[in-house]
């Protein structure tokens, strides 16, 4: 493969404004994070939207990146934004990355952690990595016909960070550092792996993606429960069967509760709300790594260039 370097996107979302705000800092201070001597391309997903301090102007910028659209030049800010990015920064670009860093925040009680997109040998590698140097959980959402057209699909590899719990639009020196620390982390195995030091771990632990629950709803679309308040704020833990998941306003327990396994995520996530999601549903799989991880991240940093950054777009 041609050079390439790591893309850092900050701001998909425009109202999720940490790690916008931890970018322009970065643009301010080089030194403020370690990029390991990788090429780092720097770039606000969707400038327009975080102007406005809201999620997307048209649609969803993280669910545009479906090559039947762009191949069409979709109408619409985001589509063209998404177009754009490819154009600017994907594998074939003019400033070409083979690695895609998404940076992103939840509203969910959900701390700190790692978002993969199916299974390609490479984003499982990077994913192996960092969850061995930090310890995160790792969601790995797969098989929704649903949910696609996800921004870092489009690079050859690519990983979401998510930092947590922090509601949209607030700054918080909390959720900052956690990104910076992400990032940086990131960067150091990229780095390890194209120097030929890293080693990943003996197994890699997931939480595999089953489905997604919609709360209670009348035929006009209005809710008529709530997520259950023992329910809410156990992202990523073990809930019992009997446990029921929504309640009405007269405290009466309803909804189907869950199968033995399954595991709560993104429980009550504000931005999911029009998704018609009230939370998502995995199960906690240990996968042994395989031989082929590795060497498939390796092969796309092996001829990384020397440190460069490309200023943050207005």
């Amino acid at each position: 493969m041609t050079t390439c370097g790591v893309l850092v996107v900050a701001g998909t979302h425009g109202n999720e404004v940490n790690a916008p705000w931890l970018l322009q800092q970065w643009q301010s201070n080089p030194d403020l994070i370690d990029a390991a001597g990788l090429s780092v391309q720097r770039v606000i997903g969707n400038p327009e939207a975080l102007r406005r301090r809201c999620r997307y102007v048209d649609r969803d910028l993280n669910r545009c990146f479906l090559p039947e659209q762009l191949e069409r030049d979709a109408s619409g800010l985001e589509f063209q934004r998404a177009g754009d990015l490819l154009r600017l920064h994907g594998a074939n670009g003019e400033h070409p990355c083979a690695v895609a860093i998404d940076l992103h925040s939840t509203t969910a009680a959900m701390g700190n952690s790692l978002v993969v997109y199916g299974r390609r040998p490479a984003d499982l590698a990077l994913a192996a990595l960092v969850q061995g140097a930090l310890g995160l959980p790792i969601y790995l959402h797969e098989a929704d016909a649903q949910q696609t057209g996800f921004l870092v699909e489009s690079w050859p590899c690519g990983l979401v960070i998510e930092v947590g719990p922090v509601p949209q639009g607030v700054l918080n020196a909390r959720v900052v550092e956690k990104t910076r620390l992400g990032l940086e982390t990131c960067l150091k195995v990229l780095d390890q792996v194209h120097q030929g030091s890293a080693r990943l771990p003996a197994a890699l632990v997931v939480h595999r993606h089953l489905g997604s629950r919609d709360l209670p709803k009348s035929d006009n679309g209005e809710p008529q429960a709530l997520v259950h308040p023992e329910l809410q704020g156990r992202d990523w833990q073990d809930i019992t069967p009997a446990q029921a998941v929504f309640r009405a306003v007269d405290g009466t327990d309803c909804g189907e509760g869950l199968v033995e396994g399954e595991i709560p995520v993104f429980v009550n996530e504000a931005a999911y709300a029009e998704k018609s999601i009230a939370f998502s549903l995995t199960r906690r799989e240990v996968w042994p790594v395989q031989p082929t991880w590795l060497p498939a991240l390796k092969q796309l940093l092996t001829r990384a260039q020397p440190q460069a950054h490309t200023p943050l777009p207005s």
